[in-house]
């Protein structure tokens, strides 16, 4: 528990992450006012399609009726699969380097 969140903190001061974090709000907020102005959703329908498709879950119970929302649609899945792979990029070396630091001092102090 205590490593959890200590790593968790860990991730707010670092640069990577929380510019890659900024990045993926704004960009979920610009596909909620898309779709909300584009296919005329409500805001919370915006929001859960914004968010499945940014996560690549997509279950299909919703889907752009205009042109312009399917247009919009293809760059934000492409956008989204990318931003995701970042994400989990920067996640996993910043486990990775938590992890050797937290070896490199259990050697030392044994």
């Amino acid at each position: 528990m205590l490593f959890s969140l200590r790593t968790h903190i860990s991730f707010w001061s670092d640069p990577a992450y929380r510019s890659l974090l900024f990045a993926t709000n704004f960009f979920l907020a610009i596909g909620i006012v898309a779709c909300r102005f584009l296919e005329d959703w409500s805001w919370l329908y915006s929001l859960y399609f914004s968010v499945i498709t940014l996560t690549s879950i997509s279950y299909g119970d919703f889907s752009p009726k205009t042109s312009l929302g399917k247009l919009f649609t293809m760059g934000y899945i492409i956008i989204s699969v990318s931003l995701i792979l970042e994400f989990v990029k920067t996640q996993f070396w910043h486990f990775r380097k938590t992890i050797k630091k937290w070896n490199h001092k259990r050697k030392n102090n044994a």
